[in-house]
């Protein structure tokens, strides 16, 4: 059953009026998506260090944003996180996801560097990827002046960011370059097809609806050509075998909630040492919600709780 917290959250929006993201510009879907913050998400915590930074993409800079966490001793080589925030490869960006990198970056005691990649329309498919790559490689190799520890990196990301994290981890493999330690993937986008059981059944009425799936995908994708592509929907690479350790996270009213689940069994399969949790009564997206879902915060904690120990920090 629904969470009670989430069924009230799912009817305060429809009571206030909310229009689903589909109705809307990109850019309004972006503005909305920003302005939610300050009714769902926690306030921000202090955290030791929050410093922006630019490097060098495939089509120009890319904005990141640098964490560290609270109590940190200054000089300290950290774990670090690179994380790919969600909003279905169109919306979202460094400050949306702000305080969920903060909670991370505190929890498990390794730094963070948010990645604001390119998204569609602008910049279609595979800019997100191309750019996913290049940060998780220019992290690893600038990481003494971060003063991180590029062998102990995890990538992670939520929905889009999750496909963009898992899609990163078989690229660094292909490409023989030294794996990841770990894979953060919170209710990831693993394949475009859309045919499983639970894109049907929580596919309207639960926040993300098939309507902004085909809006995320149209504005990103463009059409169907690119679902085949692992790329676009990485449970179709022809192996994962060699990938980092992974926690998979899901929701139970998400539409997304099979193809994690699938992607999850595949990694297991494929001698990838993989952790499974679905918050059965949550819906798409409740990460980032912990001002009003209490098992957000859960979430958050389990989260960095796994990135400590995968990580080995302090």
């Amino acid at each position: 059953m629904l969470h009670p917290q989430a069924r009230a959250l799912l009817r305060m929006m429809e009571d206030k009026g909310v229009p689903p993201t589909h109705t809307l510009s990109v850019d309004e879907a972006r503005r909305f998506y920003r302005e939610r913050r300050a009714v769902t998400q926690p306030a921000p915590p202090a955290v030791g260090e929050s410093r922006d930074l630019r490097m060098p993409g495939p089509a120009g800079e890319i904005p990141l944003r640098l964490y560290r966490p609270a109590g940190s001793a200054a000089g300290a080589l950290l774990p670090v996180l690179v994380y790919y925030h969600g909003g279905g490869w169109v919306i979202g960006d460094l400050d949306t996801h702000d305080t969920l990198c903060r909670e991370l970056a505190n929890g498990s005691g390794c730094a963070v560097v948010a990645v604001d990649y390119r998204m569609g329309p602008e910049h279609r498919f595979p800019a997100a990827s191309d750019d996913a790559l290049a940060a998780a490689r220019w992290v690893r190799a600038n990481a003494a002046s971060l003063q991180v520890d590029g062998a102990r990196m995890a990538l992670g990301g939520d929905s889009a960011g999750g496909n963009l994290a898992a899609v990163t981890a078989l690229a660094m493999r292909d490409a023989g370059d030294a794996p990841a330690a770990f894979q953060l993937l919170i209710y990831p986008a693993t394949d475009q097809r859309c045919l499983t059981a639970s894109y049907q059944a929580n596919g309207q009425g639960y926040l993300l609806t098939q309507d902004t799936m085909r809006y995320f995908h149209g504005h990103y994708f463009g059409d169907d050509t690119h679902n085949l592509d692992w790329r676009a929907s990485p449970m179709l690479a022809a192996s994962l075998e060699g990938v980092p350790p992974a926690l998979v996270l899901t929701a139970g009213f998400d539409p997304l909630r099979d193809e994690g689940t699938a992607y999850a069994q595949r990694l297991t399969e494929s001698g990838v040492r993989t952790t499974l949790v679905c918050f059965e009564r949550q819906i798409h997206g409740f990460i980032l919600m912990g001002r009003v879902l209490d098992e957000a915060n859960a979430a958050v904690q389990l989260c960095a709780d796994t990135l400590r120990r995968a990580l080995q920090a302090g």
